[in-house]
């Protein structure tokens, strides 16, 4: 069974940063596809981020130069960076791999994220 933890999640002002960071246990994190969505209250869940096996990466417009993502092999992890941080950014944030047939799919308990003065 494949775990994610999430962690890195918090309360911060406008224009600051927050990394998030999401761990996998198992043998698949190498065949991963690895996303991060957010749910903000009232709101659909978004794909906010997405990297490949070959690192290659795709963000939502709305945090294109904002949000980098990362993954670290090594230490079957994956990073969002989250720089000039704004209030609608405020939302669950959560962690999901998969790979790229639907054969398999899991999910992070979510981390929440707060923007505000």
């Amino acid at each position: 069974q494949v775990q994610l933890v999430e962690s890195g999640g918090g309360l911060v002002q406008p224009g600051g940063s927050l990394r998030l960071s999401c761990a996998a246990s198992g043998n698949i994190f190498s065949r991963a596809v690895m996303d991060w969505y957010r749910q903000a209250p009232g709101k659909q869940r978004e794909l906010v981020a997405r990297i490949d096996t070959g690192g290659n990466t795709n963000y939502a417009d709305s945090v294109k130069g904002r949000f980098t993502i990362f993954r670290e092999n090594s230490k079957n992890t994956v990073y969002l960076q989250m720089n000039t941080l704004k209030p609608e950014d405020t939302a669950v944030y959560y962690c999901n791999v998969h790979d790229y047939y639907g054969t398999w799919d899991y999910w992070g308990q979510g981390t929440q994220v707060t923007v505000s003065s």
